[in-house]
């Protein structure tokens, strides 16, 4: 299992300077001054340097959610029972989420994957059947997953990649669902990148100011029990993550060695992202940040990923909702890029072709 993961890691390479210089200087043929589209053309110009092509296309769309349940919750650290996870992935797979409305605005298909969740969801109609174990272990009492059962569900994810991209998606959104997952999130934050837990833990699902007091606590008492090795994502995952996590991260792999464009969406799909950044560094160049979460472990996680969001809309649903909403974005900066005129084609005159009086 490991072997395939490091055969894949060793196919993601950095972008190629070269395509982004090639991007730019299509960007200043085309009938616009020089950088009016602002971060448009960014986006663009990283999109070709994905694609390897001054004609990329981000027409097929696709949101991949992992959902999965986590033994920390025995701890009251979340306002409702693991048992919603259940009823929401039954939610997600009849249409009648959020993300499901906001992905049918995005022409996106929605992919639901059960890599841990705790709920007997008897023959559902439509779920990737994948699931690990029914949920993590309780973090506050022994690790969350053994490392094979890490490497397991981070290979599921890297199947489900290869799967939407073999299907010709072109565009890789992230989504999550599971009642408990900003606990493991905020524990996965605070081990990558060394800050305080109180300074990377948020309300998640809507907790209140004791209940998030006491998520802190059984978050500091996590990791001073198991000490994760910061510079290991397995040890990470296999201490205080989850399988979601894990299968994301597979995602992000998958879609940085198949040179695909792979959209974020808030706090804990970014979680999984830096864990796929901490293997792989150069898999960074293929994320793009949905939106900011409030959550305040998302900075952290933006700041190590070094990653820009491109909407600021107080979102803190998940589920991939704001992955849908920037593949708009995102094909909005790729069709100004492959569409509008040049200065040539279109019979305007460039700033360079202009007389030196005027």
């Amino acid at each position: 299992m490991l072997a395939d993961v490091e055969t894949v890691l060793r196919h993601i390479q950095p972008i190629d300077p070269e395509w982004i210089c090639r991007a730019e200087l299509r960007q200043a043929s085309l009938t616009k001054p020089p950088g009016s589209l602002g971060r448009l053309e960014e986006v663009a110009n990283r999109v070709v340097a994905i694609q390897r092509s001054l004609t990329p296309t981000v027409e097929h769309a696709c949101i991949v959610i992992f959902a999965a349940d986590h033994g920390v919750t025995a701890e009251g650290v979340a306002p409702y029972p693991s048992a919603v996870t259940g009823q929401m992935v039954a939610n997600l797979l009849a249409g009648g989420a959020g993300v499901n409305a906001l992905a049918r605005v995005a022409r996106a298909d929605v992919h639901v994957v059960d890599i841990g969740v705790a709920s007997d969801l008897g023959a559902a109609s439509g779920v990737h059947q994948r699931r690990v174990a029914p949920g993590t272990k309780n973090m506050a009492r022994e690790p969350a997953m053994t490392r094979q059962q890490a490497e397991t569900a981070l290979a599921i994810g890297l199947e489900m990649g290869r799967d939407v991209i073999a299907a010709g998606t072109d565009m890789i959104g992230l989504g999550e669902m599971g009642i408990g997952n900003s606990t493991a999130a905020s524990a996965v934050t605070a081990a990558l990148t060394g800050l305080p837990v109180s300074s990377v833990t948020g309300r998640g699902t809507g907790a209140d100011d004791a209940m998030l007091a006491h998520k802190v606590r059984v978050i500091e008492q996590a990791l001073q029990q198991h000490q994760p090795d910061p510079a290991d994502a397995f040890d990470v995952l296999s201490k205080v993550g989850g399988f979601e996590l894990a299968g994301l991260a597979g995602v992000v792999l998958a879609a940085a060695a198949g040179r695909r464009v792979v959209v974020t969406d808030g706090f804990i799909a970014t979680a999984a992202a830096a864990l796929a950044v901490r293997l792989c560094p150069a898999a960074n160049e293929y994320l793009f940040a949905a939106h900011r979460s409030p959550e305040p472990g998302h900075a952290a996680l933006l700041a190590m990923t070094e990653q820009e969001p491109l909407l600021d809309l107080r979102m803190r649903l998940g589920e991939g909702t704001g992955a849908a909403l920037a593949f708009v974005v995102i094909r909005a900066a790729v069709a100004a890029f492959t569409e509008m005129a040049t200065f040539a084609s279109a019979g305007v005159s460039n700033r360079s072709d202009l007389p030196d009086a005027v």
